[in-house]
């Protein structure tokens, strides 16, 4: 037996709800990092259009510019990934990109702490992006090699490594959230909250990560499958034409994502695409060439496989092209849905409505992180005689968490009103998926499991039930209105329909990817998925942009009902196109 088999399987002599301790280092990794993500993501556009007076005073921009950043910030932080997990893979090793990329993370929301210049902002920005391009891929990999001797196991420790994802998303748009928003506290203290519990995560990762052995040290061997068919054998090497295409798309569409903003902010002052052609813009101009190119390079190497690998890609980018548009409307939770909370629902509560907000909050706040400080009582009765720094590093972030926790809920409760923070709306997606997430998957292991293109079916109608029901909502808002008081429930209503087709749509996109292509091309194929979220979320902080254009031409109702109308036409498109898909899978269900 090798020695990474032997220390491969060593992992189980500790576990921790029938998993290895290691799979739990990880867990509460990704929760400070996810932690630190979606609770800066929640402040960031409402920081950025606050008014420039008052009790809490943001930078006052119109909301178009601070959803051109905020879509230029979360595109690109889906590309990153693929050079962060290239250069781990090649040359680092994934442990020591995890601990750099938490260190860029770490300053990067110290930086947007320190708001009293926009060079810190933006610097924040950049590191906070390059940063999750070492972490995020890495983090995943690293479970992987885990259990690379135990695939039985592998379902349920991504299922519990997602719950990790969504209870830091959960925690971090709640604290950070309310701390942020607070008059009496202020958006340097939300955004630096985010960073130290990013540091807390890089602490106890780095103390504790000689559980995993010798996984994630070295690079890993570039092996060829030794168990890939014939018929899909055929390599396909990229030529030189084929690189230099790629790297004149990537610089001519990186480029586009930070000149758009910019520009934008600017107002023309500066822009690096300072020319028309015909009737487009340079910017216009520079995109659509790079489009082009892209599906140019994109059909020329996919027409040089074999036939049924060319007809399984062609899947994959059907399902990318669906997933895209998923995310162009459901990534308005951070941009436009955040600023109708803000600005056009009514959010101070009295009376018996303040005390069932008090609550409902109070148990959703409690019990979620109630199990998670079990869960880490496990981990401690197994790993703290070896690792004791790290553990008391990660006890000393939870004592951090309860102190804010009670602080919040104890202040809430004593308030004459309350008023419910805009960022609370979006915890509203992690605590659904915590709660309907192993019901779905239940449905997926039984024998009702749909085809892929009904669950990508299903997840955009109820995507676009979701902003139906938004769009009836804000009716009754006047064309043009900066203001008004819609109920919370509509909120309610489309955080709940969003998440139930998040979890048709998400969580199983990159199942099929693996499932579809042979091992040497996976990491090709997650690029160009990962690249259709980015290009997703950086049409959904434009589409945003345009919430005030929109209503005061239209209506509020008009702008919910756009994304409303799209994500359910294509829904039904997609099912129809079942027995296409069924063909260019050749099997694979």
């Amino acid at each position: 037996m090798s020695t990474t088999t032997a220390s491969n399987n060593d992992f189980f002599k500790s576990n921790v709800l029938g998993h290895p301790a290691g799979l739990f280092v990880l867990f509460f990794t990704e929760m400070w990092e996810r932690f630190s993500y979606y609770g800066m993501r929640a402040l960031l556009v409402l920081f950025l259009t606050s008014s420039l007076i008052g009790d809490n005073p943001g930078w006052g921009w119109p909301r178009e510019h601070a959803l051109a950043i905020y879509g230029s910030y979360t595109s690109l932080a889906y590309l990153t990934p693929i050079l962060g997990g290239y250069i781990a893979d090649r040359i680092i090793g994934y442990r020591w990109a995890v601990v750099v990329g938490a260190v860029l993370m770490t300053l990067g929301h110290l930086s947007m702490a320190i708001e009293v210049h926009h060079f810190f902002m933006y610097l924040g920005l950049v590191l906070l992006v390059i940063g999750n391009g070492f972490f995020k891929p890495n983090m995943t990999s690293i479970v992987a090699h885990m259990y690379k001797n135990h695939p039985e196991k592998k379902d349920g420790a991504y299922t519990i490594f997602y719950m990790g994802v969504n209870a830091g998303a959960f925690l971090g748009m709640l604290l950070c959230g309310y701390i942020g928003e607070s008059p009496d506290w202020g958006w340097s203290y939300g955004f630096g909250l985010a960073g130290i519990f990013m540091f807390v995560g890089m602490l106890q990762f780095y103390f504790t990560q000689n559980i995993f052995g010798d996984i994630g040290l070295k690079p890993v061997e570039d092996k060829v499958d030794v168990d890939e068919k014939p018929e899909e054998a055929t390599r396909n090497p990229f030529s030189k034409f084929d690189l230099f295409i790629i790297g004149l798309v990537s610089i001519i569409g990186l480029t586009w994502i930070i000149n758009d903003p910019l520009e934008a902010i600017s107002n023309g002052e500066y822009n690096a695409f300072p020319f028309t052609v015909g009737s487009l813009s340079g910017s216009n101009f520079a995109i659509i060439t790079a489009l082009v190119l892209f599906l140019f390079i994109l059909i020329k190497r996919i027409s040089q496989y074999t036939s049924i690998l060319k007809d399984r890609m062609v899947a994959i980018i059907i399902l990318a092209v669906i997933t895209m548009f998923f995310w162009a409307a459901f990534e308005q939770a951070g941009g436009s849905m955040t600023i109708f909370a803000k600005d056009y629902t009514a959010r101070v509560l009295e009376g018996n409505a303040k005390l069932i907000f008090n609550v409902v909050n109070t148990l959703i706040t409690i019990i979620p992180l109630g199990l998670i400080t079990y869960v880490l009582f496990r981990l401690f009765s197994q790993t703290f005689k070896k690792y004791a720094l790290g553990n008391i590093i990660l006890a000393l972030g939870f004592v951090i968490i309860w102190i804010i926790v009670i602080y919040m809920l104890k202040a809430q409760y004593y308030e004459e009103k309350s008023e419910v923070p805009a960022t609370w709306f979006g915890v509203l997606n992690s605590l659904f998926i915590i709660t309907f997430a192993p019901l779905v998957s239940k449905v997926w292991e039984s024998k009702y499991n749909p085809f892929a293109t009904f669950k990508n079916g299903y997840g955009m109608i109820l995507l676009g039930i979701g902003f139906a029901v938004l769009a009836y909502g804000a009716s009754s808002i006047p064309a043009g209105a900066k203001v008004a008081s819609v109920s919370m429930i509509w909120l309610v209503l489309a955080y709940f329909f969003h998440t139930m087709g998040e979890l048709c749509i998400s969580p199983v996109g990159l199942s099929y990817v693996s499932k579809l292509v042979p091992g040497r091309m996976i990491a090709i194929m997650f690029g160009i998925w990962y690249l259709a979220i980015a290009i997703g979320n950086k049409i959904a902080g434009t589409m945003g942009g345009k919430i005030d254009e929109i209503t005061a031409q239209y209506s509020m109702s008009t702008f919910f009902l756009i994304f409303a109308i799209i994500p359910i036409a294509l829904g039904l498109i997609i099912m129809a196109l079942t027995p296409l898909l069924k063909r260019l899978m050749h099997g694979v269900h």
